[in-house]
């Protein structure tokens, strides 16, 4: 999700930070995350939303086409998040995995939190 965002967040209005860091842990504790959380996270008007709801909150974010995937919004929770978690589970085997990870850029290093 976060290369999806980054390729499609071209004015760079989101930042990042992986849970495992300082700047994640220090955020999950600040907005009552659970510490054994291993999904994404997306935090809006200091609130939290993790799951479907977190991916579909950041598309809002994002530039056309992508930013339509934010419709999805109005698919309850029940039914969006076990999809999100199904393609989730099978991301790798239907969509493949690189081999190497990308060597971000010094414009995307600067949308990581330290």
């Amino acid at each position: 999700m976060v290369n999806f965002a980054i390729r499609n967040d071209k004015k760079a209005k989101l930042l990042f930070a992986p849970l495992q860091s300082a700047a994640g842990t220090q955020l999950k504790s600040k907005f009552q995350v659970a510490p054994n959380a291993d999904t994404i996270v997306f935090i809006e008007k200091g609130k939290s939303y993790t799951y479907a709801r977190a991916a579909i909150r950041v598309c809002r974010y994002l530039d056309w086409p992508a930013k339509m995937l934010y419709a999805f919004i109005i698919i309850p929770r029940f039914i969006s998040q076990p999809v999100y978690k199904c393609i989730a589970r099978n991301r790798y085997k239907w969509f493949g995995k690189k081999e190497t990870c990308m060597i971000p850029t010094e414009a995307v290093r600067k949308r990581f939190l330290e």
